[in-house]
């Protein structure tokens, strides 16, 4: 009769064996590395994601805190355009591209295009920096010209994202289509502003 030691030991030889693959390898090891790798990926994912949402609407929150652009913004509706947003749906849509934006980086970063094409990262990061400026140059110093040009740095570096981006992951650059329609949206009514 066996003791309990040696069925303890079977049992964790059969364990092993059966962790054994047909090559003879032992599976567990890779089966760590892509758990430990999906970790990192996600923790990646959550940080290209959230980062610049909260930088978008820190900035949306101060801008619109500090608002200088409320006699413009009197002015438009006073005319009845039915196309201009009230500014706080402005200051809220603008973080929503910005999180398109970053998902798209991620995806490219994730598909090593920012080490392939070092111009995709810095057309990335010129782009959030052009983001996080207009609105509190439009909104919170009311200065409507300086806004247009932003606003136009943002289209151009989108454009230029969208060119890149799309050689490393098509859905990337799929993600930066409602980024562009939105950022000529808002270079329409930057526009106008100028204008008033």
């Amino acid at each position: 009769m066996a003791s309990q030691g040696e069925l303890k030991q079977r049992l964790r030889n059969d364990s092993d064996a059966n962790n054994k693959s047909t090559t003879g390898t032992d599976v567990r090891p890779r089966r760590d590395k892509k758990m430990a790798m999906a970790k990192r990926g996600l923790r990646s994912l959550v940080i290209a994601a959230t980062l610049p949402l909260s930088l978008s609407l820190l900035t949306a929150y101060l801008a619109s805190s500090h608002s200088k652009h409320d006699q413009h913004a009197g002015t438009v509706t006073s005319r009845k355009l039915f196309w201009f947003l009230p500014t706080w749906a402005l200051h809220l849509t603008c973080p929503a591209s910005s999180l398109l934006m970053g998902l798209s980086a991620w995806l490219v970063w994730a598909d090593g295009g920012f080490h392939r094409n070092p111009t995709a990262l810095g057309l990335y990061l010129a782009q959030l920096a052009l983001t996080l400026l207009w609105d509190p140059i439009l909104f919170g110093a009311g200065a409507t010209k300086a806004g247009l040009m932003v606003c136009l740095g943002i289209l151009g570096t989108q454009v230029g994202c969208l060119r890149v981006f799309k050689r490393t992951s098509v859905v990337a650059g799929d993600l930066i289509m409602p980024c562009l329609a939105w950022t000529a949206f808002l270079c329409v009514v930057n526009l106008k502003l100028v204008f008033v």
